[in-house]
């Protein structure tokens, strides 16, 4: 099996190098609008955005913030197959302008935008992040009745586009060897997420990853893993430290990125070496943890209806039977970004990568 993977310098505002249906999959996490820390590129976007904060007028800079994102979901429209799925991570922002504490709600506004674009919503998540408890003290502190709840979460809006499902042929093989365990859906698939730490790092510079605002590799990996199969494509029109290629790059998915900053593209070319031992890591931890769930089950005295084909385990469902994992064995620089070459892991009598057939 081999991947592609395309990071292109440039403003995804214009994905024109990107043909329509194009990609079967976009995980992203675009700028907050009205988190300071994103006030100078909305500013170096639309002037009249920093005229508007310094005037007082927030709702107005936060109306004209979205209108830069909405550019980019246009384009996702268009490059997105029919029945395609786009997840985006956003947070909600608290800010005081003019000398008035109030929220602005980015997911709501972003929900409206991909509605308005025809696409459909689907059940959305929220991932708790960890806070710095000296920031839970908002407003009057101890006392009633003017303290403010601190955000500790942010939300994964999931989208379709259109109203139909992606179709496949009956058992194609880069859908089943794609599947997940059955514990893992019960975790991955509940609205919730409270257990991502950000043990499984990305390979961005620690203070690269603060200034794009960086998810944890977890997320983008359970997305990549969720919402597509082997031989999809995977796009991120706000590629930052490049979280979301890693994960397409560990999951045997291609991918495609668009990134103002040249400096987060040439780091992660840097340390893209990295990625076969790292993909090692992770797969090794998933081949565990099920493992673990396995020995678990047996010692409360249960039992297994199904074998894995491909490993030396027990699954609980016929849909995992033909699960198979794949890691990295070789990352190749090619002039339009890299290529990489998978090899099977684990026991069995799987030696090749899955088809292409849709």
């Amino acid at each position: 099996m081999e991947t592609s993977h395309r990071v292109t310098v440039g403003d995804s505002r214009d994905l024109s190098e990107l043909d329509d249906d194009s990609v079967e999959l976009v995980v992203t996490s675009p700028p907050y609008p009205m988190v300071e820390m994103w006030d100078d590129l909305f500013a170096r976007l639309d002037p009249d955005i920093e005229e508007l904060l310094e005037s007082g007028e927030g709702r107005a800079a936060f109306a004209r913030m979205h209108e830069e994102l909405e550019a980019v979901w246009a384009e996702l429209a268009r490059v997105l197959v029919d029945g395609g799925i786009a997840c985006v991570n956003v947070g909600d922002a608290t800010r005081t302008v003019d000398g008035s504490f109030r929220v602005f709600q980015n997911h709501s506004r972003v929900v409206d935008a991909f509605e308005a674009l025809g696409f459909e919503p689907l059940p959305e998540l929220l991932w708790r992040k960890p806070v710095n408890s000296g920031a839970k003290f908002m407003g009057s502190g101890m006392v009633p009745p003017n303290a403010y709840v601190t955000l500790e979460h942010e939300y994964i809006l999931v989208f379709r586009n259109g109203t139909d499902s992606r179709r496949f042929e009956p058992g194609a093989d880069r859908r089943y060897r794609a599947a997940y365990f059955w514990e893992e859906r019960n975790r991955w698939f509940s609205d919730v997420w409270t257990e991502i730490r950000g043990e499984l790092q990305s390979l961005a510079h620690d203070d690269l990853r603060e200034r794009s605002g960086a998810y944890p590799f977890e997320v983008p990996y359970r997305l990549v893993s969720m919402y597509s199969v082997y031989g999809d494509t995977v796009l991120d029109p706000f590629w930052g430290t490049g979280t979301t290629t890693l994960a397409a790059m560990v999951a045997g998915r291609n991918s495609v990125g668009y990134e103002l900053d040249e400096e987060f593209v040439q780091v992660f070319a840097d340390r893209v070496a990295d990625v076969p031992g790292y993909s090692r890591e992770v797969l090794e931890q998933r081949l565990d943890a099920h493992r673990s769930f396995v020995e678990q089950r047996r010692a409360a005295g249960e039992t297994f209806a199904y074998e894995a084909v491909n490993y030396e385990f027990p699954v609980t469902t016929k849909q995992e039977r033909q699960i198979q994992f794949y890691d990295v064995a070789d990352v190749r620089r090619v002039p339009e970004g890299y290529e990489l070459s998978y090899r099977p892991v684990g026991d069995g009598d799987a030696q090749t990568g899955p088809d292409d057939s849709r």
